[in-house]
């Protein structure tokens, strides 16, 4: 729990580095100009499906028509626009994901490796197309679940406890891969993700959480749904720093559990050195060991 802590912290702080900051704005800039040409092409028409879809469903008919006479008549120019928002927040999460973990996450475990472990050899156990083709089966996975697990939103308290959750198994499956791939031999990288394997889904399930934070901007969104435009950029740029602020913490805790895994094999390997040379030393003339009659 102390190296937990320990990574933490250090992943707080180089957050604020401003290299760090300056690459986040790359996600942010093309997730908007994504978001916003999606919008312009499809909002009105996802908004018009979504409002007729709604319609069709007397008891949710029933319950506008009850805020209504409470005086909240006007949820119900919002609540479709709404769901909407809602509907497309977990492509926003994982499209955020991928884009932080192709071309924020190399520059960060480098940047981790630089200032905190430079003399950490790197052994190069996976590759740029390595980790992209993991990434993208992870993400495919997670979209399978996510979408399996919709009609159970429904239900109040697990619409607060499944997307979370698979985010956050994303995030332990991307990130744990991403910062390991540079330093690590494939079997130093699958010891580690084994040895260490609750310790980084636990971080990846509270990433998950802190990936949820923005989602609470719809809320305003409710009453304010004309802010739309502006909420948006708002929530792709905290997804984003939230995924940074992932990779950084996993590449701390995982580079310094590959350089506690390679310090504890190096004894090892010292003393297992001298029994090796003695075994492959050439063998004594053997004329020392015949008895003076045969000498």
């Amino acid at each position: 729990m102390s190296q937990l802590f320990d990574s933490f912290w250090r992943a707080v702080a180089y957050c604020v580095h401003p290299r760090v900051i300056a690459l986040s704005f790359l996600p942010l800039i093309l997730m908007v100009l994504l978001s916003f040409g999606l919008g312009y092409f499809f909002w009105d028409a996802a908004v018009a499906g979504v409002a007729s879809w709604l319609d069709a469903f007397d008891l949710l008919q029933a319950f506008l028509g009850w805020l209504e006479r409470l005086g909240l008549g006007s949820l119900r120019t919002v609540f479709a626009p709404l769901l909407v928002l809602v509907m497309a927040t977990p492509v926003i999460v994982l499209l955020c994901l991928l884009l932080v973990a192709m071309f924020m996450t190399p520059f960060m475990v480098d940047l981790v490796g630089q200032r905190r472990f430079p003399s950490l050899e790197r052994k190069k156990g996976g590759t740029w197309v390595a980790s992209v083709l993991w990434s993208l089966g992870s993400t495919l996975l997670a979209v399978v679940a996510l979408v399996l697990s919709m009609p159970l939103w429904l239900v109040p308290p697990l619409v607060l406890i499944l997307p979370p959750l698979i985010w956050g198994w994303l995030t332990y499956r991307v990130f744990a891969f991403d910062a390991l791939a540079a330093h690590a031999s494939p079997d130093e990288r699958k010891s580690i993700v084994r040895q260490h394997r609750g310790s980084l889904l636990l971080m990846g399930v509270l990433c998950g959480y802190l990936g949820a934070a923005p989602s609470l901007l719809w809320a305003s969104g409710a009453m304010f749904i004309a802010l739309a435009p502006l909420l948006i950029p708002v929530a792709i740029w905290i997804y984003t720093l939230v995924f940074a602020f992932a990779s950084l913490w996993f590449a701390h805790f995982a580079l310094a559990q590959l350089q506690r895994l390679r310090a504890h094999a190096a004894p090892n390997a010292r003393t297992s050195a001298p029994v090796v040379e003695a075994l492959e030393s050439p063998s004594l003339d053997s004329s020392h060991h015949l008895p003076p009659s045969q000498t």
